[in-house]
């Protein structure tokens, strides 16, 4: 089968930043599904993968990455109980395995949803990660619910971004929330508005941005961006006894004492970690595909699709790649083989 990797940590620019290699299909083994991959969508921390987990030394067989992917149920494992040969399936994968820029993928079914029926694979494509990202920190980690917190605020760091553009929707739609995003363009702002956010402020002077939007305090606040950044700004704004929560990866520390005087919680979230701990609740994310799933399907959330590039090679990648790195992509870009 093809697949295409990287020996060495290579700007995008570096033609050799992506290779493209043939390998052998691999096999199922317990609980592993073997999916035919037939789109992929890339995010944020594939070109952080790429970029950092070879720098300083060269492999001899490509490393393959990858965390999105829409495809068949070709082969099952002799454990698999939730799938069965020629499902359409779609999931975010595992980031200690081999990632889905290649044809054929071993995946664990508990990390797997069966992919909407009503959306292009396109569409679907773009959809696991971020759902499972949004969801997870809303629900799984600040322990939100509609029946207690509708009505309440929340702000969103970074809401034109992939996890931003589905964050707004959950937050919205099935949580009640009134929902404040930042946004520093006009087709970034217009964005976050089609994606349902009631208040979209510039995150230059963010403090005074959502005092002028006539909000003194904010109940929730998640960042999807850079926690170094905002830091300051979201302990002043957070309301006494709020959350606050965050996906970025700070370069320095943040000082957690700050919150002590207002008694607020501060919640981490990585998608991955189900899968890289084998929790025992790691059936969840299997749980949490099928609901986004169903939600698509009927047409209460909408694919975060903004872009689209047709064909699986190693060109195709490095284009997609100079995209997310530019920092200015909107919504979610998907490779359809």
């Amino acid at each position: 089968m093809k697949a295409i990797g990287f020996k060495k940590s290579l700007p995008i620019s570096d033609p050799e930043s992506f290779l493209e290699f043939e390998t052998n299909t691999p096999k199922p083994a317990g609980k592993e599904l073997l999916v035919k991959v037939e789109a992929i969508s890339v995010n944020p921390v594939d070109y952080k993968i790429r970029q950092n987990s070879l720098k300083d030394k060269t492999k001899d067989e490509p490393k393959v990455i990858g965390w999105d992917a829409v495809g068949i149920v070709e082969e099952v494992g002799n454990e698999v109980i939730l799938f069965k040969k020629g499902d359409k399936v779609f999931y975010a994968g595992d980031i200690t395995k081999p990632g889905s820029n290649q044809e054929y993928q071993l995946v664990d079914e508990r990390i797997v949803g069966f992919a909407p029926k009503n959306l292009t694979i396109e569409e679907a494509a773009a959809m696991p990660l971020t759902s499972l990202t949004a969801y997870e920190i809303l629900f799984d980690r600040m322990g939100l619910s509609k029946e207690k917190d509708a009505g309440k605020s929340i702000l969103i760091i970074g809401g034109a971004g992939g996890v931003g553009s589905i964050a707004i929707q959950i937050a919205k739609i099935l949580l009640g929330l009134t929902v404040i995003t930042t946004a520093s363009r006009p087709e970034t702002v217009e964005w976050c508005q089609k994606m349902g956010a009631d208040v979209v402020i510039s995150h230059t002077n963010l403090i005074q941005e959502v005092h002028d939007a006539g909000f003194e305090n904010i109940d929730f606040i998640v960042d999807f961006v850079d926690l170094n950044q905002y830091w300051d700004a979201l302990v002043t704004l957070i309301k006494p006894q709020g959350k606050i929560a965050s996906i970025s990866d700070p370069v320095h520390p943040v000082d957690l004492r700050q919150l002590k005087g207002k008694s607020v919680s501060f919640h981490w979230e990585l998608m991955f970690t189900r899968a890289m701990f084998q929790t025992d609740d790691m059936i969840r994310q299997h749980e949490i595909l099928n609901i986004i799933s169903d939600l698509l399907d009927k047409g209460i959330l909408k694919s975060t699709l903004n872009n689209t590039i047709n064909g699986f090679s190693s060109e195709n990648l490095r284009k997609a790649h100079q995209q997310l790195e530019s920092g200015k992509t909107i919504g979610k870009l998907v490779i359809k083989y």
